[in-house]
């Protein structure tokens, strides 16, 4: 047990999941007791369409730790992240995809690296388990994001985070489309956070789709990182009320 981590708030970005809500919601809950801390598991339904609510009531009768998070119609990645980190009632928070590409067992080496002088404890992908365009694609996000947000990370897109509540409450996120994760860690960076970064598998995702790389996705994602450049770097605008 590390003793800075006293309780967590886990939860998972659910939209079509059905496959592996389960079992994610599973590893979560055994994770949380191995590492001695209070915790709960929030699942945050994003509008599916498959059998994932179905799933997750069954679930919810054996475990007591489930709570979910309905959204009638879909709200989009930023969305889901928004409902999440409202959810959350403990110490620190953690959240990775409800798509089985990162193992939430990992979280215990991310609560080892947490401690008094750490705000946030970041993923970073060991490999990235996609095919070569796609490697490629999100080696060239990162490096341009990265220069034009002035980003320390050196995985900004790697969804796997434990952050400390008091911090993240000193922000204000207002995307609901995928460039969220880049408007989180500027604006943390920007009240000061403290972040340390450990390597965590990726595996190649088995069941479904992502819906990042459709061409209305990525000209929205391109829009939405050009507003929040304005909004961020040339305005510089300080949005630290929080919105929890």
């Amino acid at each position: 047990m590390n003793p800075a981590v006293e309780s967590v708030s886990v939860f998972f970005p659910c939209f079509n999941d059905e496959a592996t809500i389960a079992s994610m919601v599973k590893i979560a809950v055994a994770t949380i007791a191995r590492i001695g801390a209070e915790g709960e598991v929030v699942v945050i339904n994003d509008g599916s369409t498959d059998g994932s609510e179905q799933v997750l009531k069954e679930l919810a009768e054996t475990e007591p730790l489930l709570r979910i998070v309905t959204h009638e119609h879909n709200r989009g990645y930023g969305g889901a992240l928004l409902s999440g980190f409202a959810s959350a009632t403990r110490q620190w928070v953690f959240y990775t995809d409800g798509d089985a590409q990162f193992d939430p067992a990992e979280l215990e080496l991310l609560v080892q690296h947490a401690g008094p002088d750490v705000d946030v404890v970041q993923g970073y992908k060991l490999r990235r388990a996609d095919g070569l365009a796609r490697r490629v694609i999100g080696r060239v996000y990162h490096r341009f994001v990265a220069s034009m947000f002035g980003l320390k990370l050196r995985d900004t897109d790697c969804d796997f985070r434990l952050i400390r509540c008091s911090v993240l409450e000193q922000v204000e996120l207002v995307h609901t489309t995928g460039v969220i994760c880049v408007e989180l860690v500027r604006k943390l960076q920007d009240v000061g956070a403290r972040f340390t970064e450990v390597g965590v598998h990726h595996y190649r995702r088995v069941y479904g789709k992502s819906e990042f790389f459709r061409a209305r996705a990525v000209l929205r994602t391109l829009f939405d990182l050009t507003g929040l450049w304005v909004d961020l770097v040339v305005l510089r605008r300080d949005r630290r009320t929080a919105s929890r």
